[in-house]
C-alpha cells in the first residue's frame, strides 16, 4: 500500500500544480487587459502611476468574484495597493467574512482624476 499512497500524493501535487499554473495564467490575462484598458491611475485615491512603480496598482474585482471578467472590463477597477487592500478589509466588514452576504453593487470612486483634465489641456 505505500506505493499507491506515494502515487495519489503525486497525483495530488500534480493537480495542484496545474491549478496554480491556471490562477496565475488567468491573473496575468486579466491585469494585462485592464491596464490596456484603463489610465495607470488608482481609482479611489487618485495616485498616478509609471512603469517603474506599477506593480503597486492592482486590478480589483468590483463584485469581488476573481472569475467574474467580461471582456469589457464592466467588473474591474484600478486601485493602488492600500486602497485595494481598504476595500477588502471593508468588504470583510460590511459582509463579516461571508462571500454569500455579499451585495452586488458597484461603489462609486471618491476620485475624479480627469475631473479638471480639459482645462489642463487648454480645452
Amino acid at each position: 500500500m505505500p506505493n499507491r499512497k506515494i502515487i495519489d500524493e503525486n497525483k495530488l501535487d500534480r493537480i495542484v500544480a496545474e491549478a496554480r499554473r491556471s490562477v496565475e495564467q488567468r491573473n496575468r490575462g486579466y491585469r494585462e487587459t485592464a491596464l490596456k484598458m484603463y489610465p495607470w491611475i488608482c481609482g479611489r485615491c487618485g495616485r498616478e502611476f509609471s512603469q517603474k512603480n506599477l506593480r503597486e496598482l492592482t486590478v480589483h474585482h468590483r463584485n469581488h468574484n476573481h472569475d467574474d471578467n467580461p471582456a469589457d472590463g464592466s467588473n474591474w477597477e484600478l486601485l493602488c495597493v492600500y486602497c485595494h487592500d481598504n476595500e477588502h478589509a471593508r468588504h470583510v466588514d460590511d459582509t463579516g467574512g461571508d462571500p454569500r452576504r455579499a451585495e452586488d453593487r458597484t461603489v462609486a470612486a471618491t476620485s475624479r482624476p480627469f475631473a479638471d483634465l480639459k482645462k489642463l489641456l487648454g480645452g
